[in-house]
């Protein structure tokens, strides 16, 4: 029996970007360093399959500080960490690496410099999302504002409406945040902005590549993780690009195939933590039930890389 022919469109860049690539790396090198078990306060990023291979090597990830012995080291996840956090942990004299990615650390240090200056901040950025909390957190509870739609920009309630700044969280869609911008500015005209965009270019390139492959695409697979918010972000902007089939798959076992039945083309890409080995899982679960011809969807290229913390790269 022949199989239906199927042109697989591939996305590039797509998967880890560099600073899961550093987070990742940090808590291996930690291990090498230190032996296990190493702690990590959340997970490091967003992907199961990440985390379970971290955990079998001898990482142990919990929630809090509180949860970690203070004669192990602890990391912190690539998200982020309120200001509190590694304050608590030097009390607590613990060995600490701070694996947050350093894009997000530059809208920590942007936040703090705008609140020196005596501006109140807005964010724009998911409630209970862990880098809204790291970077919220970066300033005393109350002093920053979270908005998270248009909408809440018409409601938002500010000190003086003459000294605000504003900041984003690295993995939003652009167009939304591009809309929510406007609207801060409409309202507040004398609002301050970041130097340079906050959303990374990782978001924003997986973005592109998914715009730009999603109206030739009867479906659009993410390859990623339900917490992640730059994956989820892929899915929405895939739907509006032009691929109402857009879905998130953790792993080729969550293919829905029924769903694709009699479809002639789809799209695959990944979030930013998710590794290519399952990128691949998915593409070899096409090529099992159809003839595949991959094409390539490039639209930006990236050399990206960020240095460990020089606690790793000296001898214990």
């Amino acid at each position: 029996m022949t199989q239906q022919p199927l042109t697989l469109y591939l996305a590039a860049p797509r998967g880890f970007c560099a600073g899961v690539d550093r987070a990742i790396k940090i808590v291996e090198m930690a291990l090498q360093k230190w032996g296990a078990p190493v702690y990590v306060r959340h997970e490091i990023v967003h992907n199961k399959f990440v985390v379970d291979g971290l955990r079998d090597k001898g990482a142990v990830f919990v929630e809090e500080l509180e949860d970690c012995p203070t004669d192990r080291p602890v990391i912190f996840s690539a998200h982020g960490v309120p200001k509190a956090v590694p304050a608590e942990a030097a009390r607590r004299e613990m060995i600490y690496v701070d694996a947050t990615c350093p894009l997000v650390s530059k809208v920590h240090i942007e936040a703090a410099r705008h609140a020196e200056n005596g501006l109140q901040m807005i964010m724009i950025g998911h409630a209970g999302h862990p880098e809204t909390i790291g970077t919220m957190g970066q300033l005393p509870e109350g002093d920053v504002l979270l908005v998270e739609t248009v909408e809440d920009v018409a409601r938002v309630e500010v000190r003086d409406p003459d000294r605000l700044a504003f900041v984003t969280q690295t993995t939003l869609s652009v167009d939304d945040t591009a809309g929510i911008v406007a609207a801060l500015q409409v309202r507040f005209p004398a609002i301050v902005g970041p130097h340079k965009e906050d959303i990374c270019y990782a978001t924003t390139n997986r973005q592109e590549a998914v715009k730009a492959m999603a109206p030739d695409c009867d479906a659009l697979l993410v390859v990623g993780a339900p917490n992640s918010s730059n994956s989820q972000r892929l899915v929405e902007v895939g739907r509006r690009a032009g691929c109402a089939y857009s879905q998130l798959v953790m792993r080729a076992g969550d293919i829905d195939w029924r769903a694709l039945d009699g479809i002639r083309s789809v799209g695959i890409t990944a979030g930013a933590s998710a590794p290519e080995v399952l990128i691949n899982e998915v593409i070899d679960a096409f090529r099992a039930r159809y003839d595949v011809t991959v094409q390539m969807v490039e639209t930006a290229q990236e050399n990206v890389e960020f240095k460990v913390p020089r606690v790793l790269r000296v001898p214990a």
